[in-house]
This record gives C-alpha cells, structure tokens and sequence, in this order.
C-alpha cells in the first residue's frame, strides 16, 4: 500500500503555529515539503519573505514574527539579546523605528556572522547555558545576562531603569548579577554595570512610571488627573479631586526597606483621613496587567462622589 503523502499546506501551518507564524526554507524542505510547492507559494504570496529563506505565513504579521524570522535567519546558534532580549522580557519599552517598517532585531550568535538587512548582529566566543534560555517559543538571553549586555549599550539612565524594572519584578537578582559579573571579569559592560551595582538599588525614574500610566489613561479615555500635586501635606503621583481619589505608583525602591514601607502606610492613613481613598500600582501590574489596572482605577472613579467645584 503506497504511502500517503503529508498535504503541504497542513505542514506549513503546522510548523507557522509554533513560531510566531513564521517558517524557514530549510525547514519545510526537512518536513518533506517540495522546492516546486514552496516557489509557488511565494509566487502566490502566501508565503511572504521577511529575509533570505525566511517566510511570513498568511497575510497578517503575527507580533513577534521579527524576532522569529532574525533567529531563523541567522541559524541554530542564534539568540535574541541587547535591546530586543530586554522587550522580551518587559524591562524595557518597546519603540518605534525612526525609518519604515520594524526596529532592528538584536542577535548574538557564536557562530557566523554575516550582515542581514533589519538585524543587528553581534558575534561573541561562548555563551554559557545559564545565559540563554527561552521566552514565548525564542530562544533570548536571560534577564541577568540581558542587563549585562545592555551595560555595553544602553544610556545610563536606559540601564538603571532595565535593572529597577527587573529586580521589582524579581526576574533578576543583585546575587546574580554580580556573580554574572565574576565570570566575565574582562567583560566590555562590566566596569559600568558594577559601578551601578556598588552605587546602591536602582529608581525606576517616576517620569518612566508617570508616562506609562498617562497613556494608559489616555487610551482608555479617562478622566485626566491631576500630576504631582500637593494633597494633605503630601505630594501625590496622580489626584482626581472630584472623585477623592489618590493614585500612588510604588516603583522598586518602594518596597527596598521596611521604613520605607511604613511611611507609606502612614502617608495612606493621612489621605483617608482627610477622604482620599488611595490606590497603589506597581510597576509590575502597570506592565503585566494593564487591563486590569484600567477596570480597577475605572471603578475606583466611578465610585467617587463627583464634585464640579474641585480642581484636578
């Protein structure tokens, strides 16, 4: 009895559905799928190229189909790392390109290295098993050594942000990173990450904070409060007087002592004492789950007392 042959079009998507809806040439052909079959899909544009042998599935562009596309681009040594690796992770925001189309997709590889349109590419000798892991299906370096490697790229200011934003979310360690340090003690970041380091915990910048819920606040199309303003002796990240509402951001140096902690309950107890029902983000919850950040505040404001006299 002859053997059945595997339909094309199920394989492709198949494999499209475990990476980002993106395939490689090599891919395909190693799944039994024909040169004749793949040439016809890309003459028909089902199969869109995104780099050399590297094809988009279907019409719509799935998020993280560059990422994809540059670590099949660039072989089975490829890892997603520097300014992309610290997207993935949520330790930094992500940003659009000044020219058309994407930002560059950053990539370390150990072997190979040739130029690619739309990828940085940087080669180094070893990259330890503990460096790379992987996230949503890719394989990216881990928060500590994604934090290293922006040592030797990222302002400072760019680096203490990344560094506050990890260890708040306790994706990274102080431990870690020194130990991190340790084992590249002639490292091109290492001089400036452990001056950071030495220097004390890091502060997410509360421009940073304030700028991301703002637009929060803008896209849900919110009532806009009031900024830094004094409220019972105290200065507030974010009022709406009408609805007697304080909104307290608590970055990572928030919670870096117990003092620290107690002085915000204090500050809370002030608030609700003079009717200022007090809601406190972090900057996890404002990343992870802005969603419900927007349902908890809209209820919050929806439960105030309006009053047409307060100003924001």
């Amino acid at each position: 009895m002859p053997m059945t042959q595997p339909d094309p079009e199920e394989t492709i998507n198949a494999l499209a559905s475990q990476q980002h809806g993106v395939v490689a040439r090599r891919q395909l052909l190693a799944a039994g799928v024909s040169v004749d079959t793949v040439e016809y899909r890309v003459r028909q544009g089902r199969l869109r190229r995104l780099h050399y042998g590297v094809y988009q599935v279907g019409p719509l562009l799935q998020p993280l189909a560059h990422e994809m596309a540059a670590v099949l681009a660039c072989g089975p040594h490829a890892v997603v790392s520097h300014r992309s690796a610290g997207v993935l992770w949520g330790i930094l925001p992500k940003t659009r390109s000044r020219r058309r189309g994407p930002p560059a997709v950053d990539i370390i590889v150990t072997k190979g290295d040739r130029k690619r349109p739309r990828i940085r590419i940087r080669r180094i000798r070893t990259l330890k098993p503990g460096e790379v892991t992987h996230r949503k299906g890719l394989p990216v370096t881990t928060p500590v050594r994604t934090i290293y490697d922006l040592a030797t790229t990222a302002t400072p200011r760019r680096l203490e942000q990344a560094l506050a934003v990890a260890l708040e979310r306790k994706i990274a360690t102080i431990d870690g990173l020194r130990s991190l340090l340790e084992d590249h003690p002639g490292g091109p970041g290492t001089l400036r990450l452990r001056a950071l380091l030495d220097h004390g915990n890091p502060t997410l910048a509360r421009s940073e904070f304030e700028e991301r819920f703002l637009a929060l606040i803008r896209k849900a199309q919110l009532p806009k409060p009031g900024v830094n303003k004094v409220v019972s002796g105290y200065e507030v990240d974010f009022v709406w007087r009408a609805q007697g509402l304080v909104v307290e951001t608590d970055g990572y140096e928030f919670h870096s002592s117990r003092r620290a902690f107690e002085g915000d309950r204090r500050r809370d107890a002030v608030l609700a004492a003079d009717g200022l029902r007090v809601v406190r983000i972090t900057w996890r919850q404002l990343e992870d789950e802005p969603e419900a950040v927007l349902v908890r505040l809209a209820r919050a404001l929806i439960s105030g007392t309006p009053d047409r006299g307060a100003q924001p």
